[in-house]
Formats: structure tokens, C-alpha cells, sequence
């Protein structure tokens, strides 16, 4: 009761504050059913027309990535649209969401029930239980099963009517702005880049977004038109690299029919077809020196004049630049124009490399699992611990645009290699991911074999070759959970706590590892 009492409490004030993070939401539950014969359990929030885990206990942190839509898990809509406790059978022929997810033997779940968690007849929310053995779960009481429910149930309205409250004044200070759905980033980087988009998008300053190739510039690019006042108008995106250098200046401005050869009839130019909204200039950096004072003078005046209209019109356009270069530097070296430079930008944001947040790349992998999975029509895809560790290794130069295209061939490659099993068997079983899927770069591996401690493993063991990846894996976390558990005096939980791991998923790998019966 203490330890619920406290996860409450710290709930409930952070809410007060503002919006609460997954851990207060996980120690809640934590708390609640942390004590229950469950494998796995979850807390669920309804997003738009799918669930969203805000709280798990016996799961990944990939899987917070994962959005999980109804009318693809027949198992949790049937949780949805009970009006109690639902119970499945051991034996029922409906696949469940979290199965292979649960341990490191991609073991089916056997036991699962599940309480729909409503605000009078609106769903909001699902709390669910999963054991792997048959019949674990048989003994929770309903009733409290549903006081807990109804419980979360009432702490997930209060947070929604903070959270609805909240947005309705920042609509109204920002003339209607529209909501959108977030990542909640375990990076500090990137929670800092979503406080800058939320200071800046209401304004109309230009932004210049600066960061290397496939960061997610143009995600943040809508998040600055959809939560500012123009989200109403249009977002137009102009790649100035990809422009021929005699027609940009008739694609950003437009021309009149017989402005030159071949201007057979009026256009309009990208500026006037972002009237009223944003106009994103991707890879301004590649903008000739030639054209950069008309661009100037368009911000500075705001207008623009077709080639071959002797009139100038007014735009009422919020420009966003992009680049993957330093600009700043570009313009000491004359390669810019440095008024060009600081017109654009006025508020400048950097979006981190990956390898610089490398705390957000589960969130990342499991958002782009649940999309290989619903594309490949598979029961489930997960990694293999060695392939888990391999990609919080490796430095990707390519960024997020990499890890999407490494983990979609992965995929591919986890199906297709299954030749025994024939395309419908294939298709209703988990995937696993393993090292070898993902085919990174043997760079990758050597880094991978530094971070495991690889060099004390050969200290320990002169003149033996090489431990393959796996096994130096497991012998590294071997040896760390041991000299964590005899520096806790041999308290699982606390050893749990210091790893930052959830005890269950340490008492899986324990075991797995030899270090426990």
C-alpha cells in the first residue's frame, strides 16, 4: 500500500504540472499488479484509432514504440468490447499481440486477460496480463481486477482532462492551433527540440532547421506548420538541389506566358502556392549566389514578382530553410550571402544525430517493427538481444533514415528465410531478427565487442580466440549482473533498479543466462 500510495501521489503531482512521464505511469502500475503471476503486463492509452503502451512491466522499451491498432489484434478488440473481465482460453485461436515478445524463446503467450478502461461508454484505455503457462493467471480475484481497472481508468481521464484543458488555452492563445500526436523522446536532445518547435511554431519567424542527412528534419519541418496558425493553409516543400538552375528562380516565383522560350502559359510559383501557409526550402544551401537577393528581398518585403509581370504581389508566407550544411560557415567563406544567412535564420534548430540520442533508438526500432510487421502481415517481429545490442552500437551515419531501411531488409530477410514453412505459416508465426538480418557493417561488430567488454573477456581467458558475438554478449552481461547483484548484497529488485531494467525481464535473462534456476 505504501509503495502505491507513493506512485499515486507522484503521479498526481506531476500531473498538476504537466504531462506525466511513462516511468510515473509504469511505477503506478506497477504498484497495482507488479505482485501478480504475470509475465507481462500492460497499460494502454486509446490514440486516435489505435493503443499506445504508456506503461510496461516484462516488456522491451521497443514495444513503447509500438501502436497497436484494433481492427489488427482481434484479441485486444475483444478486451475492447468487454464489459468485464475477459478472459481467454489457453488454447484460443486468437493470436495475441505480445507473443514471441515476452522472453527470449519467442514462447507464445497461454494465459491472458485483459479490462477495457472506459469513461462511461468511451473506451480509453486497456490494462492486460499475460502469462506464458496455462492457467497462472486463474487465480486473480475480478473484482479487484476491476477496482484496479477502474482506478487506472480514472487516473487516465484526469490526465486526458488535464492534457484537454491544457491544449484548448494554447489553441486559443495560438488562434485555433491543431494537436498532434508526439513521440514522448527518451533523449533530453530531443525533448529540448520539441520544446523549441512548441515556442516557435505559433510565431511567424523564419526557422532555419540545420542537422545531417536523414535526421528527421522534415518531420520536424510539419510539426512546425501543423502547430503553428497557418496549419489551416498549405506546407509546400521545394528541394533547391533538385532544381535546374535556369528554371529555380520561375519555381520559387512563378512567370507570365512568354516570360521566355517555352512559357507557353501563366504559373504560379511555389511561394504563391504557399500563400497563407509554409513554404520549406529543403537543402537551401544549394540556392545559386545569383538568385539569394530576390530570395532576400522576399522575406524583407513580402512580395514576389513572376518573371515577365512588371507588377509585384503580396505573399503572406512563413519560410522554413533546411540544410545539412553549415551555413554559417558557408557564408564566411562567400559561398552565402551572410544577410541571406541571418534572415533565414532567425530561429535556428539543430536536429540531433542518432548516434548522439542513442537512449531513443528502442522507441525508433519498435515504431518501425510494427510497420514491417503490419506490412509483411506477420503475427509478430522482434529482435534477438545480440541484434538489440548491435544497433545501440553502431554509429549510423545515415541516421534514422538508415535504421528504417536496415530493420525493413531485415525483416524481409527474417521471412524469406524460413523456406520449410510455407507463405501462410510463415506469415502467422513471430519473426525473429537476429544479428546476421541486419547485415551492418563489420564496423559495427568491433564496436559492438568494445562496448561488451570484449578486451576484459581476453584478459580473462589469454590464448583463446575470440568469443563469437553472442556469446561474448552473454558473457558480458554475465559478468555484469553478477558484480551488480553481489554489490546489492544479492536483492534481485535492487539489482533491477540499478540496471534500469524491469525485475521480470531481469529474472528471464537471469535464468536464461544460467544464473538462476
Amino acid at each position: 500500500m505504501t509503495e502505491f500510495l507513493k506512485a499515486l501521489r507522484a503521479l498526481l503531482a506531476r500531473l498538476s504540472e504537466g504531462e506525466a512521464s511513462d516511468t510515473h505511469w509504469a511505477n503506478l502500475l506497477r504498484a497495482l499488479v507488479g505482485d501478480f503471476p504475470a509475465d507481462a503486463s500492460t497499460l494502454m492509452v486509446m490514440d486516435g484509432d489505435a493503443l499506445r503502451p504508456v506503461a510496461l512491466l516484462g516488456l522491451d522499451d521497443e514495444v513503447r514504440g509500438r501502436h497497436f491498432a484494433l481492427q489488427d489484434h482481434p484479441r485486444l478488440a475483444a478486451i475492447a468490447s468487454h464489459p468485464g473481465v475477459c478472459r481467454f482460453p489457453h488454447d484460443s485461436p486468437l493470436p495475441d499481440p505480445f507473443d514471441g515478445l515476452i522472453d527470449e524463446d519467442l514462447s507464445e503467450v497461454h494465459d491472458c486477460l485483459g479490462v477495457a478502461l472506459r469513461d462511461d461508454d468511451r473506451l480509453i484505455g486497456l490494462l492486460t496480463l499475460d502469462a506464458l503457462e496455462p492457467g497462472r493467471l486463474d487465480g486473480l480475484d475480478d473484482e479487484q481486477l476491476l477496482s484496479i481497472a477502474r482506478l487506472l481508468g480514472t487516473c487516465l481521464c484526469l490526465a486526458e482532462r488535464l492534457r484537454t484543458t491544457r491544449t484548448r488555452l494554447n489553441e486559443a492563445l495560438a488562434q485555433d492551433r491543431p494537436t498532434e500526436v508526439n513521440w514522448r523522446w527518451n533523449s533530453r536532445a530531443m525533448r529540448q527540440l520539441d520544446d523549441a518547435i512548441d515556442l516557435v511554431a505559433p510565431t511567424d519567424m523564419s526557422v532555419l532547421l540545420h542537422g545531417e542527412t536523414g535526421v528527421g528534419k522534415e518531420l520536424a519541418v510539419r510539426a512546425l506548420h501543423r502547430r503553428s496558425r497557418r496549419h489551416q493553409g498549405p506546407l509546400v516543400q521545394v528541394n533547391c538541389a533538385a532544381l535546374p538552375e535556369s528554371l529555380i528562380e520561375s519555381e520559387l516565383f512563378g512567370h507570365r506566358r512568354g516570360a521566355f522560350s517555352g512559357a507557353t502559359e501563366d504559373r504560379r510559383g511555389h511561394f504563391e502556392m504557399a500563400d497563407g501557409g509554409t513554404l520549406m526550402l529543403d537543402e537551401i544551401g544549394e540556392l545559386p549566389l545569383a538568385l539569394q537577393p530576390k530570395l532576400l528581398r522576399v522575406l524583407q518585403e513580402g512580395d514576389i514578382q513572376p518573371l515577365g509581370c512588371e507588377t509585384p504581389r503580396k505573399v503572406d508566407v512563413r519560410v522554413i530553410a533546411v540544410t545539412n550544411r553549415d551555413l554559417n560557415a558557408e557564408a564566411d567563406a562567400g559561398r552565402f550571402r551572410a544577410d541571406l544567412y541571418h534572415r533565414l535564420s532567425a530561429f535556428p534548430l539543430y536536429v540531433p544525430p542518432l548516434r548522439e540520442r542513442p537512449e531513443d533508438i528502442p522507441l525508433l526500432v519498435g515504431h518501425f517493427l510494427e510497420i514491417n510487421r503490419v506490412r509483411l502481415g506477420l503475427n509478430n517481429l522482434r529482435l534477438e538481444s545480440d541484434a538489440e545490442a548491435a544497433l545501440l552500437a553502431w554509429h549510423w551515419p545515415g541516421n534514422v533514415r538508415e535504421l528504417e531501411h536496415t530493420l525493413a531488409r531485415a525483416a524481409l530477410r527474417a521471412l524469406g528465410e524460413r523456406d520449410s514453412m510455407t507463405t501462410s505459416e510463415r506469415r502467422q508465426s513471430v519473426a525473429l531478427i537476429t544479428r546476421e538480418h541486419l547485415d551492418l557493417p563489420n564496423e559495427a561488430g568491433r564496436a559492438l565487442a568494445v562496448e561488451l567488454g570484449e578486451a576484459a573477456a581476453d584478459a580473462e581467458c589469454p590464448g583463446e580466440p575470440s568469443l563469437p558475438l553472442k556469446e561474448a554478449t552473454e558473457a558480458f552481461q554475465r559478468r555484469h549482473i553478477q558484480a551488480s547483484l553481489s554489490e546489492h548484497d544479492g536483492n534481485w529488485a535492487a539489482t533491477a533498479r540499478s540496471l534500469g531494467m524491469d525485475p521480470g525481464n531481469l529474472h528471464r535473462l537471469a535464468r536464461r543466462l544460467g544464473l538462476k534456476a
